[in-house]
Order: structure tokens, then sequence, then C-alpha cells
């Protein structure tokens, strides 16, 4: 009897753990979401094509972390930042999503960021260039991959005024990326010696360019900063060549991708010098990513799609390593970890949470130097991670920085 009764208790235990074993195991799924623009203007910058980066990076890893399979979900933004901070919730109370993926847009990434440090959920924001983002827009949850507005500045228009392209005129992007884009560029331009005659906001996905670059034309700059992205960019550039005002106005392209340069032709984008963060053809790592994507995609990899890929394996490497999703100790860790992959060799997550890494000045190759399809860029200059973002000490509007 006494046996028995044993037993019993015994049973009643383990049925009294079961549902905390398995509300444990529920707790550390790993679900990944992405929530980028799959549609609309700067959708071949990351979009579908970079659902497959992560889909690369989770089957690389082995599918599974925890003792489960790791689950993705994914949705458009639209670039509205009311709708992208509403899928963030959505992802969060009804998915239970244990880190998002973000993607283009800085107004958009500013809003998930709110969220993120309402629910405790890591952050990666890759392809939205804001600083502010790890400025006075920083939480204790979000990271900035790939790029953003200070190194773009600190690249390109550091390179253009010191040959010889002293007056500027901006065509920005109306809206927190453009804004941001433009005033790190100027400080840039006076720093160096340059002056700004004048600027011009655009709205997103506009077809009619001739008012803005007309304008642009009558300010007599010798420069004309591209403050825009993805279709914009590439319709703005097109623009330019077709009125002829390219042979009197130098492009700067302050944030271009391989997919416009491709989309644009080297006939039309020759000669233009742009910072990037990432380039297929830089080394025998990136060389085999770039293979593999293309043989998925058809396609090179634009840097914030390589930026996907790396992103994922990093959080996903954390995960493994704390043994747990909790948010603050994945943070830890990853903060704690250099990132070394076939996106960089030298990457530091820092406490503002902008991973810092090197840059590269790069110029569009002529059609006569390009020696195969997507050889697009020779490399100009190499910027150490603390020239191109500045240092972590001079970052005075992150309260995460302690001084």
């Amino acid at each position: 009897m006494r046996g028995r009764m044993t037993l019993r208790a015994i049973g009643l235990a383990v049925a009294m753990c079961l549902p905390a074993a398995l509300a444990f195991g529920a707790d550390d799924k790993v679900v990944i979401g992405d929530i980028d623009d799959m549609s609309g203007l700067y959708a071949d910058v990351i979009g579908p094509a970079g659902v497959e980066a992560i889909n690369m990076a989770i089957e690389d890893f082995g599918g599974s972390v925890l003792g489960g399979k790791i689950e993705l979900k994914i949705t458009d933004h639209q670039n509205k930042p009311d709708i992208g901070a509403q899928k963030f919730r959505e992802f969060a109370d009804r998915d239970g999503v244990t880190m998002v993926l973000g993607g283009s847009n800085t107004g958009v990434s500013i809003a998930m960021s709110t969220v993120a440090r309402e629910k405790h959920i890591p952050f990666i924001a890759i392809g939205a260039a804001g600083a502010s983002l790890t400025g006075k827009d920083c939480t204790p949850y979000t990271v900035h991959y790939a790029y953003d507005t200070t190194a773009l500045g600190n690249g390109t228009a550091t390179t253009i005024v010191k040959q010889g392209g002293k007056t500027w005129f901006f065509l920005t992007a109306d809206y927190a990326f453009g804004h941001q884009l433009q005033e790190a560029a100027t400080k840039v331009v006076e720093r160096n010696g340059g002056k700004v005659l004048g600027a011009v906001r655009v709205p997103l996905s506009t077809t009619d360019f001739s008012s803005f670059l007309l304008q642009a034309q009558s300010s007599g700059a010798q420069v004309i900063g591209l403050a825009n992205a993805g279709n914009d960019f590439s319709n703005s550039l097109k623009a330019l060549d077709e009125f002829g005002i390219s042979k009197s106005m130098k492009p700067a392209a302050l944030l271009a991708f391989i997919s416009d340069i491709h989309a644009i032709g080297l006939k039309s984008a020759q000669g233009l010098v742009l910072t990037t963060g990432w380039y297929w053809d830089l080394n025998d790592k990136t060389r085999a990513f770039g293979k593999r994507f293309y043989d998925k995609t058809r396609r090179m990899p634009t840097m914030n799609q390589a930026a996907y890929y790396s992103a994922t394996l990093t959080y996903l490497n954390a995960v493994k390593a704390v043994g747990s999703t909790d948010s603050d100790k994945v943070m830890a860790q990853m903060r704690k970890t250099r990132i070394d992959d076939m996106f960089t060799s030298n990457g530091i997550i820092r406490a503002d949470g902008l991973m810092e890494h090197e840059m590269y000045v790069m110029q569009v190759k002529s059609p006569e130097e390009s020696k195969a399809p997507w050889d697009y860029y020779k490399l100009l200059q190499t910027l150490s991670g603390e020239e191109a973002f500045g240092k972590l000490a001079d970052n005075t509007a992150c309260p995460l920085v302690k001084p």
C-alpha cells in the first residue's frame, strides 16, 4: 500500500510538472520576424530576396535551436510607420517572435524600435540608414546593422569634396532617412571646406523629377547630392542623365545598392562614388556567399541582403550560447561577441546598438572595365569602423552610452 501510494504521488508530481516543462519549451521557441518593404520602392534592396538570405542562415545554422525548429514570420510594412509598429506588436502578441529583423525605411524602424523597447524583443534594423537609431532613438533592444547616415556621409561626401566637388545641392527624400542623410553629408561638406547652396525635399515614389532637377541646376552647384534610395535613387539618376544635367553637375550617390547599379546600367552609372558596407567581390568569403545567393535568386546580394544573413546567424549563435531566448541575456551575448563571418571580420555591437565595422568607398566601373555580369565596383578606400561611424564616446545623444 505504501509503495503504491509513493508511486502515485510520484506520478502526480510528474503530471503537475509537465505543464511547466511544456511552457518552458514554448517560451524558448525561436521565432524570427521579418518586417520589410516587400512590394514598394525599396523591395529590391532587401524584400523577398532578403527572405531567402534569412532562410539560408537558418539552414546553415542547422534549422533548429534549443530543441525546436526555428520559425520565420514575414510581413510588409508598406513604408508606413504605423503599420510597421502594428505588425511588430502582432508578431509579439500573436506569434511570440523572439527577434525581429526590420527592413528599409528609417521612419518605420524608429516606430518599430519603440515597440522593441516596450516588448523587450531584440530588433535588428537593416536598411534603415538613420543614425538616430543609435542616437536619440536608441533602445537597449535595438541593433543597427550594415551602415548609417554618418558612415555614408563620411565615405562619399568626404571623397567627392577632396576630388574638388566643393559646392553642393541636395535632392532629398522627404522623411527621416533623407533629412538625416542630408544633415550628415552637409556636416562633412562644410567640415572639409565645401558649401551647400541649397536643397529640395522630394516625396517618396516620385515619378517626375524634372522640377526638382531644374532647381538643382539653377543653383550653380558642382555636385548634386542624391539623399534618397531604391527606385527613387535610380529614377532621379536616370532623369539627371536624360536632361543632360549630369554633364554640368556631378551626382553623389549618398546611398546606392548594387541592385540600383544593375537597373541603371554601367553606361549611366559609371564613375559614381558610393559607400557600402559589403560587396560580393571583396574576398573569398564574400564571393562564396555571393555565388550561393546568385544560384538561388539569379542576382547578386545587396549589402543589406548579406547583412540579413549575417544578423540572423549572429542572433542564433547568441541564443545557442546562452541556452535561452531571454532578451537581456541574448543582447549581452551579442554585444560581447565579435562578428567574424562573410559580412565582416571585425564587427562589434556597441553599447549604443551600432554594429561597428569597416566600410568601403567604391567607384562604379565603366562598361569597358567590367569583366563579367555584376562586376560593378572598384575599391577606392577602406574606412575603419571609427573612421566611418565615429567614436562611441562621442555619441552624446544615446542615454545608453555612459560618459
